[in-house]
Order: structure tokens, then C-alpha cells, then sequence
């Protein structure tokens, strides 16, 4: 990997860093404003609204720019974003964390699409492991610098400091938090401006809103019509929100069910994030873009062993459960996010591939955390929530490889009605 590369990794472990410690500061915030549990879905669902509306445009918008300004520009939207939740008398936490959102969705199209300009296709396993391993242990840290932050001494340690004959207005822990936070976002920012300009260029990008519709809708479908294409992109698409939908089962189960305080089940959360990195780097060593498609049967086993969530009620089983589950989540994703972004570069540019992967795995999380807002305003029970969500994604799974054995066989026959005819 040449130095570029490590830029890269530098901007993106900050940015969200940044990005996972402020969705538990957040949360926080919600809480001392005594706002109903079933909102508190609604804020990982306001995140990703963005990453959905705008699909059709940040592709292009991506294209148009060096990957390194576009990803500038993003993390100062998601500065403003965490300075107007600094203002949350005036502004609803909802609201501020939608701008952040907004920011994350102008920058992922540019952090994936940068990969394939910089570096070739036998590389791009094990890159998205070097990524996917810093981005887990950015949720990691990012989750337990969370909790620290809004809970316990760390949050009075910066309370108590004050600059002489200055009044920073920063009273509460929430405050503190938030300018900790922009802090790191000013941080990645700085390491934007020193990525390398790839020497990519595409062609003029389009400025037409109705065009890019238009556009994204081709990229859409083309993508979705690809064998291997869709396989990939189904696979991540139920990975990221069943991904975004646990983090937040896991929060309410450890406290519910283990008994632990709010800080204590940010730790928790983060035990699934050491296992994706675990599973990345296992998966970056040993599984090539060839060989991708041979973990899928892993993604049904997950499902299968979320559900024994509901048996554990000892912090002693509750660690290596987590850790497993997180292991066999990153072995699996990272060879589907490589073979998906290989397809999209072959079949189109970087930045429209990656915002037709985002509109479908964000339209995910969308759907799947609406749906658990639901259970919880419905008054589901927890167990029965971990039961459904772990059958739904091991049937999904199942579907998935079981079009893939089809798209195999109808592959197979053309070929020997291709080799008849010769």
C-alpha cells in the first residue's frame, strides 16, 4: 500500500471516530430531555435519511471533485452539524444529527470511490480489510469514547477545565462531549487536505437534477442486473441494517438483561466492533476477490446465533458471544464489499457505484430501524425482538445464496449451450 493509502485510513479512522462517539452523545442528549425510548431509533434512522434522498447526486457530485476536497467539505458539514446540537435548546438533537448525516452522506461516495482509483483490483480485498478493521475499531473507540464522555470522571474532568477570564459557555457534559467531538472532526478534516490528488478525471458530470435521477436509476439497475453484482450488493445491503439495527438491540439487551449501566453497555456494544475487526483482517488474509462468494453461507449462521442472544444472561457469556458474532459479520462483508466496489468500477465510475451501494444499504437501515422503532412503541418484548431480527436476516441469507446457486447453474448451461453450438 503506498502512502496515499495510509492518508486515507488516517481521515476516515477520525471522521468516524467522531461519527460513532457523538450517535451515544446523542442518545445522551434525548435522555436528559426525557424524549420517549422509541425515539431514540428514529436518531440512527435520521443519520442515514440522507445517504437515501440524495443517491442520485453525490455519486456525480463525488466524480466531480478530488476525492480529498469532497471529503473536506463533508466533514465541515458534519462540524456544523454537531454545532448546532451545541445549541440544542433552539435545535433538536434529531435535527443536528440529520446535518450529520447529511456530511457522512457527501463523504462515503468519495472515502470507497478513492480505493479504486488508487489502487488495482487484486488489492481491493485487502484494502477494504485495512479499512473495514480501522473503520470497526474507529466504532470501537468511537463507542466507548461515547460513554466516557457523557458518564463518569472523564466528563467532569472537562467540566472542570476553563480557560482564565474566559467564559467558554460549555456548562453541561453534553456540551463537553460536542467540542471534544469537533475537535476530531477538525482533525480528519486536516488529514483531507494531505490525500493525494489520484490523477483520476470522468468525464463532465451532469447538473440536471432530473438527468441524475435518471442516471442513478441506470446505475441502479444495472448494478441490481449483474449476477455477481447483486449478490454482493444484497448482501450488504441486509448486513448494514441488521448492523445498524443490533448496535441498538445490544444497548437495550445489556442493560435489560445483564443489568449494566449506560456506560457499561457502550463497552458492550463495542465488543461486536473487535470481532469485525478480527473477522476483516481474517478475511483480508485469507479470502481473495475470487473466492468471495464462499462466505455467504457464514451470513445465515449469524442470524442463528444472534437468536441465542435471548438464552445468555451472564456478562461472562455475553463478551465471546458478541465477539463471534462481530468475528463472522467481518469475515463475511468485507470479500462482498470488495467483489461489490470491483463490479461497480467495471461496470461504471467509482462515485455512481458507491451511491447506488449506499441508497440500497441505506434504505436498509432505514426500513429495518423503522421497523424496530415499531416493536418498541408497540411494546414488543425484547426477546422476541432478538428472535425475529435473528430470523429474518438467517432467512434472508438463505435466499440470497440459494439465487446465487441459481444464477450459478443458469451460468453453467449457457456455457454448455455456448460450447454445443461451437
Amino acid at each position: 500500500m503506498n502512502r496515499g493509502f495510509y492518508t486515507i485510513m488516517a481521515a476516515q479512522f477520525f471522521s468516524s471516530l467522531a461519527d460513532n462517539a457523538l450517535l451515544f452523545v446523542a442518545i445522551d442528549l434525548l435522555v436528559t430531555m426525557k424524549s420517549p425510548a422509541w425515539i431514540i431509533p428514529l436518531l440512527k434512522l435520521s443519520f442515514v435519511l440522507f445517504y437515501v434522498l440524495l443517491a442520485p447526486y453525490v455519486g456525480a457530485f463525488a466524480d466531480s471533485l478530488l476525492k480529498g476536497r469532497v471529503m473536506f467539505i463533508a466533514n465541515m458539514i458534519k462540524i456544523t452539524g454537531c454545532a448546532m446540537m451545541f445549541f440544542y435548546l433552539n435545535v433538536h438533537p434529531l435535527l443536528a444529527y440529520t446535518v450529520v448525516g447529511f456530511g457522512a452522506a457527501v463523504y462515503s461516495p468519495a472515502k470507497y470511490g478513492i480505493l479504486t482509483e488508487l489502487l488495482p483490483a487484486e488489492k481491493l480485498v485487502a484494502a477494504n480489510g485495512w479499512i473495514e478493521g480501522l473503520t470497526v475499531t474507529s466504532i470501537i473507540l468511537g463507542t466507548v469514547m461515547g460513554g466516557a464522555l457523557v458518564t463518569g470522571q472523564f466528563s467532569s474532568m472537562l467540566l472542570s477545565f476553563d480557560f482564565p477570564f474566559i467564559d467558554t459557555g460549555v456548562d453541561t457534559r453534553s456540551e463537553a462531549a460536542l467540542c471534544v467531538l469537533i475537535g476530531v472532526y477538525l482533525l480528519a478534516a486536516l488529514f483531507n487536505l494531505r490525500i493525494p490528488d489520484t490523477g483520476a478525471r470522468y468525464p463532465h458530470q451532469e447538473r440536471n437534477p432530473v438527468k441524475l435521477v435518471v442516471d442513478f436509476a441506470n446505475c441502479f439497475t444495472m448494478l441490481w442486473k449483474d449476477k455477481l453484482g447483486q449478490i454482493s450488493l444484497a448482501v450488504t445491503t441486509l448486513f448494514w441494517g441488521a448492523g445498524a439495527t443490533l448496535q441498538l438491540i445490544v444497548l437495550e439487551w445489556a442493560q435489560k438483561s445483564l443489568l449494566m449501566r449506560y456506560d457499561q453497555a457502550t463497552s458492550l456494544v463495542g465488543m461486536v466492533a473487535i470481532g469485525m475487526a478480527l473477522g476483516a483482517v481474517l478475511s483480508a488474509r485469507y479470502v481473495t476477490l475470487r473466492k468471495s462468494l464462499s462466505v455467504i453461507p457464514l451470513g445465515i449462521l449469524m442470524g442463528c446465533i444472534v437468536m441465542g442472544m435471548v438464552l445468555v444472561n451472564s456478562k461472562l457469556i455475553a463478551y465471546p458471544l458478541l465477539v463471534l458474532i462481530g468475528a463472522i459479520a467481518g469475515f463475511f462483508v468485507v470479500p462482498m464489499n470488495a467483489l461489490l466496489q470491483h463490479r461497480g468500477h467495471v461496470l461504471m465510475s467509482a462515485g455512481h457505484s458507491i451511491a447506488v451501494q449506499n441508497f440500497n444499504e441505506n434504505l436498509s437501515i432505514l426500513t429495518m430501524l423503522a421497523m424496530y422503532s415499531l416493536m418498541i412503541r408497540l411494546h414488543l418484548g425484547l426477546n422476541a425482538t432478538i428472535v425475529l431480527f435473528g430470523l429474518f436476516m438467517a432467512g434472508v441469507m438463505y435466499f440470497i445464496m440459494r439465487l446465487h446457486a441459481f444464477n450459478q447453474r443458469q451460468h453453467d448451461a449457457l456455457g454448455l449451450i455456448g460450447e454445443a453450438k461451437h
